[in-house]
């Protein structure tokens, strides 16, 4: 079992950056896909990106490609999410979630049913 608690979210304004962090519990984290969800206010939760278990491989929503980027530290038990370019439709509650499911790393990680393990949620919002 694994726990994840997020931070690093707050107010930016439109074109600005944040780097969101994920924090988890245990000693096998490097077993689990992590990824990240959002869900804005009304919407149901979708995916933002994922990475594997090493960190080689990622997938990203289309939405995101080129201004967001995932990354994982397997010593520090993290994965991360640098935000660029942040857009006022990036606002959102953005999670952080496990998956031990078995492999390959394929693009069923970007359903939000993969994953059995998820945080609290960190707050973002985007000012035009």
């Amino acid at each position: 079992q694994v726990q994840l608690v997020e931070s690093g979210g707050g107010l930016v304004q439109a074109g600005g950056s944040l780097r969101l962090s994920c924090a988890a519990s245990g000693r096998t984290f490097s077993s689990y896909v992590m990824g990240w969800f959002r869900q804005a206010p009304g919407k149901e939760r979708e995916f933002v990106a994922a990475t594997s278990w090493s960190g080689g491989s990622t997938y990203y929503a289309d939405s995101v490609k080129g201004r967001f980027t995932i990354s994982r530290d397997n010593a520090k038990n993290a994965v991360y999410l640098q935000m660029n370019s942040l857009k006022p439709e990036d606002t959102a509650d953005y999670y952080c979630a496990a998956s031990n499911n078995p492999g390959p790393f394929t693009n069923k990680y970007m359903r939000a049913y993969e994953y059995g393990y998820w945080g609290q949620g960190t707050q973002v919002t985007v000012s035009s």
